[in-house]
């Protein structure tokens, strides 16, 4: 055998060795090239398309719909986009007509409308009853509607506890006089004592002081004692006429003062918030043409009206000329407070589910996030927002229900292809849980 043929073979082998044990630990510890290279250029997955008019509808291959709208491609979660980002591709964007505006932060104000009813001033309202039994014997205002000054003389009535009064007080003034200089303090004082009650019993029987003064200087009874008008106002009742009977339950007179009077209205649940007292208020009637009253929301009351759902706000106007009658309507405008400084957005852009309120804020473009908001008052086709937007969001406010669907869709998708969480191990079920109620539902005897 040749020499160099025997040395060059050995040779050979070992380089062979050499190489094949290199190129598999290559293999072992490393990836072919042109798999990482497809790995880091790897577009995003495509689940599945979707009909973009049915979210229900969906197809595994890209097709069209019956009006030749593309399906919308379903992508797998990026982990670089937050996984409640919706992205939907700029055609379809279009196609569905999404349509945006932006958060700003300015002020909202509100006016309400009702109808009111003019009615009296409860604080200005008179009503008259005698202090004592007896008989009408003259009646000087004698009709309703008739106004009165304050202490106009009203009536007279006969009573038999005045005539009775009147006696204890002349018989208690002629005591005064004749025991006046007696030597004994306690006589003298016992005097002037009867004298005051028997003055203070008259004056609680309202008999007026001009009668009193006249009474202690002329000491002659008088059978009628007259009754005057506590206040000015317009007669509005009359409960007695001359010659009958009348008692301390008789109501012989109502006396309302329509100088300022009331006005009722009524207002909606989701307007209270705007109005508060001292609000400036305008009123209008059919029945005063051409003239506009202006007034202020003086109370709001504390309770709702059963059956209409609605609260109670009383508004004061001054009546000077005496134009406003009670039980009249009228057309009322409240100016409610500005709110200042608020974030505002359209109040299209909320989707109610009636648990919850929510907006889609556009991420960029072909992304939308759906987050949830906390509303605050409404007006003119806005409304405030106290939490989930920032001043300058920009949100969906129009096809926001599409991409509402494609969310819902998408979330449900994704809890579909979650892997099922494994049971946990026998030692870490409690002692008093059965151990196979976990596979079967069932416990073995």
């Amino acid at each position: 055998m040749n020499k160099p043929a025997l040395f060059i073979a050995p040779l050979m082998l070992t380089i062979g060795f050499v190489i094949g044990y290199g190129l598999a630990n290559i293999k072992n510890n490393e990836e072919p090239f042109d798999k990482l290279v497809t790995t880091k250029n790897q577009s995003p997955t495509i689940l599945y398309y979707r009909n973009p008019m049915n979210p229900e509808v969906t197809s595994p291959t890209p097709t069209q719909d019956a009006m030749g709208m593309a399906y919308i491609p379903v992508y797998a979660k990026d982990e670089n986009v937050a996984t409640n980002t919706l992205a939907i591709d700029g055609v379809t964007v279009q196609n569905i007509g999404v349509r945006t505006a932006i958060a700003q932060k300015t002020s909202l104000s509100h006016t309400v409308r009702a109808v009111g009813r003019v009615t009296y001033n409860e604080e200005r309202m008179v009503h008259l009853h005698p202090k004592t039994e007896g008989w009408i014997e003259h009646q000087n205002v004698d009709k309703t509607g008739q106004w009165v000054k304050k202490n106009t003389d009203l009536l007279s009535i006969y009573s038999p506890q005045l005539v009775a009064s009147q006696q204890e007080y002349i018989l208690a003034i002629n005591n005064l006089k004749a025991l006046e200089n007696s030597p004994i303090e306690d006589i003298r004082k016992g005097a002037e004592d009867l004298v005051q009650s028997s003055r203070e019993r008259l004056k609680l029987l309202d008999v007026p002081q001009h009668q009193i003064l006249e009474l202690e200087h002329t000491q002659k009874i008088k059978k009628s004692l007259h009754i005057h008008a506590p206040s000015s106002g317009i007669v509005m009742k009359i409960g007695a006429r001359e010659g009958q009977f009348i008692t301390p339950a008789t109501e012989i007179y109502m006396i309302a003062d329509l100088s300022k009077v009331w006005v009722l209205v009524d207002i909606y649940e989701y307007e209270l918030p705007w109005v508060k007292q001292g609000d400036p208020v305008e009123m209008q009637l059919a029945g005063i043409p051409g003239k506009t009253f202006t007034g202020h929301l003086a109370y709001i009351y504390p309770y709702a009206e059963a059956k209409t759902r609605t609260i109670k706000v009383r508004l004061v106007f001054d009546n000077p000329d005496l134009l406003l009658k009670p039980e009249m309507f009228a057309e009322v405008t409240i100016q409610a407070g500005i709110q200042s400084n608020i974030i505002v957005i359209p109040a299209e852009a909320v989707i109610r589910s009636g648990v919850r309120n929510q907006v889609f804020v556009v991420r960029a473009p072909g992304k939308f996030e759906p987050r949830l908001v906390t509303l605050g008052l409404a007006s003119n086709g806005k409304v405030q927002i106290l939490k989930g937007i920032q001043t300058g969001d920009e949100v969906v406010i129009s096809a926001q229900f599409l991409l509402d669907s494609e969310s819902k869709l998408r979330e449900a998708t994704a809890k579909m292809l979650e892997p099922t969480k494994p049971l946990p191990p026998p030692e870490e079920v409690g002692q008093n849980t059965p151990v196979n109620n976990l596979h079967t539902g069932h416990q073995h005897d």
